[in-house]
């Protein structure tokens, strides 16, 4: 049995292993008010819990999303306004899958901010 390359994590707790595209858009459209979040997290890489992109959906029906490489100070935000009717799973689930391969274009297709504690 091989181990996780990448991993999707919802609000309830559920786990899904290397997720596809067609299933971590599917975690992304049935996000609601009382089921907030989706954290993807990259595993392959050191250390394995500080490797992630996450979205979280606000009381306006935004989007917040984060990546973090590795440490604090490689911790990022950026908003996608809503409602997610607009924007819809799409754009959120394959600016996921292109982070987690390294795609070209991902840092570019939001304005990301340092996040600071």
């Amino acid at each position: 049995m091989t181990k996780p390359r990448l991993q999707a994590i919802e609000d309830d707790g559920r786990v899904v292993d290397d997720p596809t595209e067609v299933e971590l858009h599917d975690l992304i459209a049935d996000m609601s008010l009382s089921h907030r979040f989706v954290i993807f997290a990259r595993l392959d890489l050191e250390p394995s819990d500080e490797h992630y992109m996450q979205v979280y959906l606000d009381d306006d029906i935004s989007y917040q999303v984060e990546y973090r490489e590795g440490s604090a100070d490689k911790h990022y935000q950026a908003h996608i306004p809503g409602p997610i009717e607009m924007t819809g799973p799409e754009t959120v689930s394959r600016l996921m899958f292109d982070w987690a391969y390294d795609r070209p274009g991902w840092r570019e297709a939001l304005p990301w901010e340092r996040l600071v504690f």
